[in-house]
């Protein structure tokens, strides 16, 4: 903190004084132009404002000190960040999604009910002390339904010699070895990946599971993750899902018939009810690089993963790597549009396009010189045409706050065809 024992003002020393303070002035307006409506640490805040403010109180008539003081002033209002009034149309996407959760959950539970009261007369009558293996016959508990709560997964998977499980309980009150490398778990737990993604992103990855299950049999196993395990070997029952239950969220079942092996309750409904939340469903093929980047923010935030998928470039969505790829930074970007903003403009005036193969006539010139046909023959020569857009994003929070820097995002067009996303993994 500067005071007036390291920068003292007199009549003698105010021109150097002034000159000293507007040396800090220039480097907390450079740090605010390098921030571009950010936020954040500006090293010489502190340094510029205490120098002024001591100018200020010596001579506030000056010219030179009223000046520095108003460029302060500005200086202090742009380092709070950039502001824009957050309208309802660019939150509507959470309260839509926010009512279809609270459907599905009331679907769910309901469901849940009527599957533990289809399967009630079958329930093991009590699921804790675990029956023990080496006093019930197998076949007196093989056909039973048990019903786990807070099964950890990932957290209690391993791998054994018989497959790979969960393990459930604890030694002294038994165990249950949950059967994960079947379809019965894959197939519910597939589905409630696609809840996640496509109506859901306020359930997160879920690592507490309830599992509906039959037992299968029994089996030995060391219920212990890696390959050196030095715990003694247990006996438990096996169960193999029948459903899968996050309560308050989503109801996954099992269904050998289905393409997915499994489904969750009311997938089919899903895509009726978001029709309706869709501000836009297509992408013209004249679309301008701007709006292109509006498109894709909207796709993410109203959870149309199909008009996603159609903003980006084809040579990025062509195998089944590049399509776990996009999977994969579809939830990044639902959890960043849910946990960090809510909304992004897009700075039209920043937007720089460039022609990196082929040929380009951007200055003119060679039109007033040549001919259509003219040109068109040295364009044939050149080949293929490929463009690259760069469009700058700004990122804000619920309370209308700047997030961050500007962000660019990379488009591609080629032979004036229709623009693509290029880098559709990088954040706004």
């Amino acid at each position: 903190m500067v005071d007036n024992i390291t920068f003292s003002v007199n009549e003698t020393n105010l021109t150097m004084r002034i000159q000293q303070a507007e040396y800090y002035l220039k480097e907390f307006e450079n740090e605010l132009q390098r921030a571009n409506g950010a936020t954040g640490i500006f090293r010489s805040k502190e340094d510029a404002l205490g120098r002024i403010k001591l100018l200020n109180e010596f001579a506030p008539n000056d010219p030179r000190v009223m000046a520095l003081f108003e460029r302060a002033r500005k200086c202090v209002v742009g380092a709070a960040g950039n502001f824009i009034d957050i309208t309802h149309d660019m939150i509507v996407y959470l309260e839509n999604e926010e009512n279809i959760r609270r459907l599905y959950a009331q679907k769910s539970e309901t469901a849940w009910n009527s599957l533990v009261a289809k399967y009630q007369d079958r329930m093991l009558e009590k699921v804790f002390p675990a029956p023990d293996v080496m006093e019930v016959r197998a076949d007196e508990i093989q056909g039973k339904y048990v019903i786990l709560d807070e099964v950890r997964y990932p957290m209690n998977q391993f791998m054994g010699v018989t497959g790979e499980f969960i393990h459930m309980g604890k030694r002294s009150t038994g165990m249950y070895f949950i059967k994960i490398d079947t379809r019965k778990w894959l197939g519910p737990y597939e589905a409630v990946k696609r809840y996640r993604r496509l109506v859901d992103s306020t359930m997160m990855e879920v690592d507490k599971w309830t599992v509906l299950g039959e037992i299968t049999g029994v089996t030995m196993e060391i219920p212990e993750a890696g390959e050196n395990k030095v715990g003694a070997p247990v006996y438990a029952p096996v169960v193999e899902p029948v459903a899968l239950y996050v309560p308050g969220h989503v109801l996954g079942y099992y269904d050998r018939e289905r393409e997915n092996s499994g489904y969750f309750e009311g997938e089919e409904e899903v895509a009726a009810i978001k029709e309706s939340w869709y501000t836009v469903k297509s992408i013209p093929d004249n679309v301008t690089p701007e709006r292109l980047v509006e498109i894709f923010r909207q796709a993410i935030k109203e959870k149309n993963y199909e008009l996603y998928c159609e903003c980006i470039q084809p040579e990025r969505r062509q195998n089944p790597t590049q399509e776990s790829l996009l999977l994969y930074h579809w939830d990044l970007h639902q959890e960043r549009f849910h946990g960090e903003y809510v909304h992004a403009n897009v700075v039209p005036d920043a937007t720089k396009i460039t022609v990196v193969k082929g040929y380009s006539d951007q200055s003119g010139l060679d039109s007033y010189f040549l001919s259509a046909a003219e040109q068109q023959k040295i364009a044939d020569r050149y080949g293929e045409k490929v463009e690259y857009a760069s469009v700058q994003t700004i990122a804000f929070d619920k309370a209308g706050k700047q997030l961050g820097s500007p962000v660019r995002r990379n488009l591609i067009r080629t032979n004036g065809g229709r623009w693509y996303v290029r880098d559709y993994e990088i954040r706004f």
